[in-house]
């Protein structure tokens, strides 16, 4: 993992708020994506903005540990208990617990979510490698392009209508001042800088405010993109806006950009089942591997797979209609499941199986996924994808494979489930076939309870 290095004047904040606790205050969430040629590690941050403005770094995993459900509370005031002592990454944290009345919290994602693409130039790099054009067809709604995009993936849940790109904008500083020698990319004051650079050029607060702001570089930043919220007041609107920070590499392709974007509506990553650190490895799911199994557009560069099921639920895309959730021990047989891309299914698409134990953070999903359509074209295949979920975890959803070893990279077979095959879970907690395939998806059959284990499962978790 990427130590987070905490600048001496957030130390002083450090030690300041130990002793203070609990802390007041929204949660701040960013993610770290490396260019993918680098083989760098991800990262996580997150961060407390008090009343003042003032940010206090979090221990990532404590918060994680302390929450239960960190993601959740993405953007909303929370209330954090802090333990001793400090860590490299941030304040050593017990718990952290909701403290916002309904009225306060920020809407779900839901309806019109316009975003602002920043265009913003270092002021010692003249370069512009897209013209603003380039910029606002990105928004566009024909295939390959964002609203296009966003609208199938939430099953015309959201779209992206009034968005717009401005700039290009030149910030008051060098690249090097933002970026130091060796350093991590000072997302704060690039936030700053650059919405202040267009600040007269946007409104920010049109219709209550946007939902989100895309910034542009014109050059690498740390060798990341970046996106999560950012917590501050722009034309008298104090939200957590969703925010990426993007270097060319990024913008220049789809898939990378609505990875970020996923991050910036709330999204964690996913990952396999593998057990290594890379979350990376799961082609089945943008917020992992967004690179692998994608097709691409002429204009816009390798464009973005699908979500899974888990992601999609996780922002309240899928309606209850589509949804079965198997608690109870029993057969259930002959189960139509479409595939999870089909927008205006009038069948199941996402099937929950909770495990004994721990029902709450752990459980099963389970989609089906066929090759079609502009985005998921270059799956490795038809078949039902089952996921691990543990919301404890970094990345709580984690593609199954039944081989063994699973495979670094899950487009393998082991992680396709497809007609004559079935799955034992850990501690035989329950058992799914595959029976038929149908045109837009499969029929399966789930039996939970004591079952007789039939595939020998590693990496996973244990209910």
């Amino acid at each position: 993992m990427t130590v987070f290095r905490l600048a001496p004047a957030l130390l002083l904040l450090v030690g300041a708020a130990a002793a203070a606790a609990p802390l007041e205050g929204r949660l701040e969430l960013t993610w770290g994506d490396p260019d993918p040629a680098s083989g760098s590690a991800a990262q996580f941050r997150a961060t407390l903005v008090d009343d003042a403005g003032l940010r206090y770094a979090l221990d990532p995993q404590q918060a994680r540990l302390g929450a239960g459900d960190l993601y959740a509370l993405a953007g909303r005031r929370v209330a954090v208990e802090l333990g001793t002592p400090a860590t490299p990454q941030g304040l050593a944290v017990e718990a952290v617990v909701a403290a916002d009345a309904p009225r306060d919290v920020q809407p779900a994602v839901a309806g019109t979510t316009v975003w602002a693409t920043l265009l913003c130039k270092f002021a010692d790099i003249a370069t512009e490698q897209k013209p603003q054009s380039f910029f606002t067809g990105q928004y566009g709604n024909n295939p390959g392009q964002l609203d296009h995009y966003w609208r199938e993936v939430s099953y015309n849940k959201i779209n992206l209508t009034g968005s717009a790109a401005y700039g290009w904008f030149t910030l008051p500083q060098p690249r090097s001042f933002y970026i130091p020698s060796g350093g991590s990319a000072n997302l704060n004051q690039l936030f700053d800088d650059c919405t202040a650079a267009a600040n007269a050029t946007v409104n920010f607060a049109a219709n209550g405010g946007l939902q989100g702001i895309n910034m542009m570089f014109n050059g690498d930043l740390d060798g990341y993109a970046w996106g999560g919220g950012r917590c501050a007041t722009l034309d008298g609107i104090n939200k957590c806006w969703s925010s990426t920070w993007n270097p060319p590499w990024s913008f220049n392709n789809s898939a990378p950009l609505c990875h970020e974007m996923g991050h910036g509506y709330g999204l964690p990553h996913a990952n396999n089942s593998d057990g290594d650190t890379d979350p990376y490895d799961n082609p089945w799911d943008v917020m992992s591997d967004a690179w692998d199994n994608a097709t691409t557009d002429t204009t816009y560069g390798v464009t973005a797979k699908h979500l899974s099921i888990w992601s999609r639920d996780k922002l309240a895309f899928v309606d209850a209609a589509r949804k079965l959730t198997i608690s109870a021990d029993g057969a259930y047989a002959n189960l139509l499941l479409d595939r999870a891309s089909l927008v205006g299914s009038t069948n199941r698409q996402m099937i929950v199986v909770r495990v004994a134990g721990d029902p709450t953070t752990k459980y099963y999903t389970v989609e089906a996924r066929k090759r079609s359509g502009k985005y998921e074209a270059n799956l490795a295949g038809d078949a039902v994808i089952i996921h691990a979920v543990d919301t404890t975890r970094q990345e709580p959803a984690w593609s199954v494979d039944a081989t063994a070893p699973p495979a670094t990279t899950s487009n393998n077979e082991g992680s396709m489930f497809k007609v004559g095959e079935s799955w034992t879970a850990p501690a035989n907690g329950f058992r799914i076939s595959v029976d038929a395939a149908t045109a837009e998806g499969f029929r399966v059959s789930i039996t939970r309870g004591n079952v007789a284990s039939d595939t020998l499962f590693r990496n996973g978790f244990q209910p």
